[in-house]
């Protein structure tokens, strides 16, 4: 109880000191400076702070972190009108602001976020409005890393920080069938694109760790991963793994994806396919008998394959249709849904590539491929919908969360009435 006292009693003098340098920087900010031009002179303030000043307002956010970790939560937003000068956090789900660590304003925010950033972070947050970068702190004696986004918001910053996990989900846990299992290790099959879809905070980068992991303890390869930025930072087994961080290692994810051709690679992890750029040169590497496993942001395979090549110029549409169905292998699009005990399930849509998806790809049928999901059960594929109703029949989520979660709630209906 009184080291407790003891260090609650710090964190209270730590934010005083830090609330005293923060009153003495905003004087000093002209009200007629607006935009990045204001945060501009925000890090040109921040450049004649001393050390240990710098150091003080840095403890402030390490101290919201910390309790990021006590929470339990996945994620922190600080900043801007949006926070209503609150700090908030997603625990099991759901975001909820933190009374408790009082309250902070956007021009204190604008500085305290800046100051965790170098010089060179600072210039690409100007230029572009956003920043991807990791963050570190040490909580009883244990590193915790952050993955990190901050972004202008009506002229003044925000962040999100999202919590990485130390610990690597089982891949048996994920409950994939065999065959989809074998789709996705090196040793079995040695090439093709597999995709890992879902929203934010959908447990991508947590899947994808877990299939890394497994290939790294089953066959001796070279994997490298390229993210922005790096989250989880696998220890080399039987597999060299490297990791390369753009902005830090490699300027893109397309010039990482080119540069590790010359690396000797087995394995090309493309931390997101964002762009144009990076989906072609995805596609090309793969073509060239790699393995590539990426991610997007989509809701279910159907639409994965759809923005793929929407994504593209229309003059290479076609060819991008093409060459997406003689490679593609996998996609597991996923949702993590609030179970019955207020914590998240896993629930996912899973297409294992055969001869009829790759048909309807190339003729532009995807619509088809739904039903082919639907109807591939015992080949190790499952539509969400399924999914859903699986878990719901097991009673691990509520037929409320079944229904919410879908995307095609008809067909979910549909399920649920074999129940009658």
């Amino acid at each position: 109880m009184a080291e407790a006292a003891t260090l609650t009693l710090e964190a209270d003098q730590t934010v005083r000191r830090a609330r005293e340098i923060l009153s003495r920087l905003i004087v000093h900010v002209p009200a007629s400076q607006e935009g990045f031009e204001r945060q501009m002179f925000i890090g040109k303030l921040l450049k004649e702070l001393s050390a240990e000043q710098r150091q003080c307002l840095k403890r402030v956010v390490d101290g919201w972190l910390a309790r990021t970790v006590e929470l339990e939560a996945s994620d922190i937003d600080v900043g801007s009108h949006g926070c209503g000068e609150q700090i908030w956090f997603r625990v099991f789900g759901f975001k909820r602001p933190e009374p408790k660590l009082g309250s902070f304003s956007v021009d204190e925010t604008d500085f305290l976020i800046q100051n965790l950033l170098m010089d060179k972070q600072r210039e690409f947050l100007y230029e572009w409005r956003n920043l991807d970068f990791s963050y570190m702190i040490t909580f009883n004696g244990a590193r915790v890393r952050f993955r990190a986004d901050t972004y202008f918001d009506l002229d003044h910053l925000a962040l999100n920080m999202r919590r990485i996990s130390d610990t690597i989900y089982p891949f048996k846990d994920l409950g994939l069938h065999q065959n989809v299992a074998r789709a996705l290790s090196l040793a079995h099959v040695k090439q093709g694109l597999v995709l890992i879809t879902g929203i934010t905070g959908s447990g991508k980068s947590t899947t994808l760790d877990s299939i890394i992991d497994a290939n790294n303890k089953t066959i001796e390869a070279h994997v490298v991963i390229i993210g922005s930025p790096i989250e989880k930072i696998h220890t080399s087994r039987r597999c060299i793994i490297r990791h390369r961080e753009v902005g830090r290692d490699v300027m893109s994810f397309k010039e990482g994806a080119v540069q590790a051709l010359r690396q000797d690679p087995d394995i090309i992890v493309i931390g997101e396919m964002r762009d144009p750029d990076t989906i072609l040169t995805a596609l090309e590497i793969t073509d060239s008998g790699h393995k590539v496993f990426s991610t997007l942001h989509t809701g279910s395979a159907v639409e994965s394959i759809d923005r793929i090549i929407a994504e593209c110029p229309t003059s290479v549409q076609e060819r991008v249709r093409m060459r997406l169905a003689d490679v593609l292998t996998v996609i597991i699009s996923q949702k993590l849904v609030p179970d019955t005990n207020g914590r998240l399930q896993l629930a996912k849509e899973v297409l294992l590539v055969n001869s009829s998806v790759r048909a309807a790809i190339k003729n532009n049928n995807t619509g088809e491929i739904y039903q082919m999901i639907f109807e591939s059960g015992s080949e190790g594929m499952t539509t969400i919908e399924q999914d859903l109703y699986r878990l719901y029949r097991l009673r691990r989520i509520s037929k409320e969360n079944a229904i919410n979660f879908a995307n095609n709630k008809k067909r979910l209906g549909e399920l649920l009435r074999r129940e009658l």
